[in-house]
């Protein structure tokens, strides 16, 4: 019902329909707990219309991925404007709808609180999940700015559902985020930690189970590659540092569904959506390489 062709991600028309399509795209334009630069609303469909500009052929993978899969989109999913909480129920219950349904979800954001309601709803079909977090914040407040479901705190809600958590990229944490990563064994590797070698990809996927969410927020690249996020931070991963975790943890786990937020377009300034664009795409053909 939510169907918008031919304005989809990819500019599709064949292998996109929903019964034929093993993967989902699902986009929420929510921005509303932001604390710094709003504008991740306009993420979804800036995203879904540089996606008409990436090549459909993967040059790594040699292969038309959307031809092997099928990518659906829905139309952009309108917020629940009674507040955070129900947004993030919202969100799960439309996860609960596409999974129920046999498909893989794919989730552009919008603000990172987006992620509770996806991880909520992938528990329920994997209990053993857990989620690689590419990010350069920990995300792990109790609350902010009076709610427990800021972007701030998303990582919070979703460890205390009893969900393993892997943080890499790091490099912005509060006082009281650093006591609660070392008082409960968290893996988070800041992103000098990875750069210089501290960490391995073979140990980023050795800290996840079997079944793996992953959430990437944008703010996880070094501003000078993507400056279009709402909290940048200097100092982040690159596209092929990016690349590498990805691969390596989907040729070892089994990678159940993603999510890209965070993303602030800057007019103008498309770099930053086209990156994203391509990003999405990439990801699906990791997650479904083993069967192509």
């Amino acid at each position: 019902m939510y169907t918008s062709l031919p304005f989809n991600f990819l500019g599709i028309d064949e292998h996109s329909s929903f019964e034929e399509s093993k993967v989902v795209v699902l986009p929420f334009p929510y921005d509303s707990t932001t604390s710094y630069r709003a504008g991740a609303r306009e993420a979804p469909i800036a995203i879904i219309n540089a996606s008409r500009q990436v090549e459909l052929y993967d040059e790594e993978l040699e292969i038309e991925i959307y031809e092997k899969v099928g990518i659906h989109t829905f139309k952009e999913i309108m917020p629940d404007m009674r507040g955070p909480e129900h947004q993030v129920e919202l969100v799960r219950k439309v996860f609960v709808e596409v999974m129920g349904a046999g498909k893989f979800p794919v989730m552009i954001g919008g603000e990172h609180s987006l992620t509770i309601g996806a991880v909520r709803a992938v528990k329920n079909f994997y209990p053993d999940v857990s989620v690689l977090q590419l990010d350069a914040h920990t995300d792990l407040r109790k609350e902010y700015e009076s709610t427990p479901y800021s972007h701030a705190s998303v990582m919070r809600r979703i460890f205390e559902s009893d969900v393993k958590i892997a943080q890499v990229g790091v490099r912005n944490s509060s006082k009281e985020e650093d006591e609660f990563i070392k008082s409960n064994h968290i893996f988070s590797a800041t992103a000098r930690q990875y750069i210089y070698g501290y960490y391995s990809v073979e140990d980023i996927a050795d800290a996840l189970s079997d079944n793996v969410y992953i959430t990437i927020d944008m703010d996880v690249f070094d501003p000078s590659e993507v400056p279009a996020v709402g909290t940048p931070e200097p100092g982040g991963l690159g596209w092929y540092h990016i690349l590498d975790i990805l691969q390596e943890v989907t040729s070892r786990r089994n990678v159940v569904g993603f999510d890209v937020v965070e993303l602030a377009p800057i007019p103008g300034s498309p770099a930053s959506d086209f990156l994203a664009a391509k990003l999405i795409y990439k990801l699906i053909g990791y997650c479904f390489r083993k069967n192509l």
